[in-house]
C-alpha cells in the first residue's frame, strides 16, 4: 500500500483523457456525403508569388509574354560566384493586381487559378493562337504551432492541402493536443478570420477549413493534462518521489 498509494495519487491528477477525446472521425460512418463534391481551388492573395510560363509552337511569338529569366547566385562571394539561369516570378501587389508583359496589370487577387489561366488564354489569344500557359503559386506555405510534434512553417509543392495532411507534415498532435479546438487563422483580402476546428468529429471534413489556403497558421493549444503538469513544474517527478518516502516514513513511524 504505502508504495502504490503514490502512485495511485499521480495517475488520478495526469489521467484524464478518454477514447472521445483523442479518436479522430467519431462519427463518419453516420456523415452524409455531398451529392456533389466540388474541387476546392485556392484563390490568388495579395503577396502571392505567381510562377506564369506561355508556350507556344513557336517559342520566338511566345518570347514577349515572358519575364526574362535572371542569374541566381550559389555562393556567399559574388566575386566568384557561378549562377543558374531561373524565371522571374510575379509578385501580386497589395491590390491583387500584376504587372504582365504585354498586356500591361491584371487583376488576378481573388481569382482561382482556373480563373486566371482562362484571363490569361482570352487576352494572350488575340496574339497567340493554342498558346499553352503554365501557372504556379511558389510561395504556398502554411505553419503550425502549440501541441505539434514539429511545429514550424510548411512549403508546400502542390495547391491544395488539408488540415489532416498539415497536421501529418508536423508529425500528427501530441498526446497532449485538444484536437476538439484546433484554431486556423485565415487572411483573405486583408481579413483575418479566427475558425476552430473539431477533428474528433468527421463533419469537419465538410467544412471550408477542410483545405488551407496558403499562408494559414493552424494553433493546436494544450489540453487540461498538459496545463495541469505545467501548474505542478518541471520536477513533478521529484515531487511525486518525496511524496512517496514522507508516506513511506509515516507508515514505519506509526504502524
Amino acid at each position: 500500500m504505502k508504495k502504490t498509494f503514490p502512485l495511485f495519487v499521480f495517475f488520478l491528477f495526469f489521467s484524464c483523457a478518454s477514447k472521445k477525446d483523442i479518436v479522430y472521425y467519431q462519427n463518419i460512418d453516420g456523415l452524409n456525403r455531398p451529392e456533389n463534391a466540388s474541387s476546392y481551388e485556392v484563390k490568388i492573395q495579395p503577396d502571392d508569388l505567381l510562377m506564369i510560363i506561355v508556350s507556344a509552337e513557336d517559342p520566338e511569338i511566345a518570347m514577349p509574354f515572358n519575364l526574362a529569366s535572371v542569374t541566381v547566385s550559389s555562393t556567399a562571394n559574388l566575386m566568384s560566384a557561378t549562377g543558374q539561369q531561373t524565371i522571374q516570378p510575379y509578385l501580386v501587389d497589395k491590390n491583387g493586381d500584376i504587372e504582365f508583359p504585354v498586356l500591361g496589370k491584371l487583376a488576378v487577387g481573388g481569382l482561382t487559378r482556373t480563373e486566371v489561366l482562362k484571363l490569361l488564354k482570352d487576352k494572350i489569344g488575340i496574339y497567340i493562337k493554342n498558346s499553352i500557359i503554365n501557372l504556379r503559386i511558389i510561395n504556398f506555405k502554411v505553419s503550425l504551432q502549440g501541441e505539434v510534434n514539429l511545429p514550424g512553417t510548411y512549403t508546400v509543392a502542390s495547391e491544395r492541402i488539408t488540415l489532416i495532411e498539415a497536421l501529418s507534415m508536423a508529425k500528427d498532435l501530441t498526446i497532449y493536443g485538444k484536437r476538439d479546438n484546433i484554431l486556423v487563422i485565415r487572411e483573405i483580402s486583408g481579413v483575418k478570420s479566427y475558425n476552430r476546428i473539431d477533428i474528433t468529429k468527421a463533419d469537419f471534413i465538410n467544412s471550408p477549413f477542410y483545405y488551407l489556403a496558403q499562408n494559414d497558421v493552424v494553433y493546436v493549444e494544450p489540453n487540461k493534462t498538459k496545463i495541469n503538469a505545467a501548474a505542478v513544474g518541471p520536477n513533478t517527478s521529484v515531487i511525486i518521489s518525496a511524496i512517496s518516502i514522507l508516506i513511506s516514513l509515516s507508515v514505519l513511524l506509526f504502524k
